[in-house]
């Protein structure tokens, strides 16, 4: 049998180990266009535009053949 520890890790050097495993909240921007909440660099989920411009057409649906 390997080594083993002689007595359990007190609370402040469990503690301090754990310090940086917390969650950090997700960053969040408003829309330019329509004011919704979206990640920043990214499309807008609800309108499809991006820097002003439209990148992607949303609320159409294509039907497949």
């Amino acid at each position: 049998m390997g080594p083993l520890p002689k007595r359990k890790f007190s609370w402040g050097r469990t503690h301090r180990r754990r310090a940086h495993d917390f969650l950090t909240p997700v960053a969040l921007a408003a829309c330019d266009n329509c004011g919704e909440m979206k990640l920043p660099h990214a499309v807008c989920p609800s309108c499809g535009y991006y820097r002003g411009r439209e990148v992607v057409a949303v609320g159409t649906k294509e039907k497949k053949k």
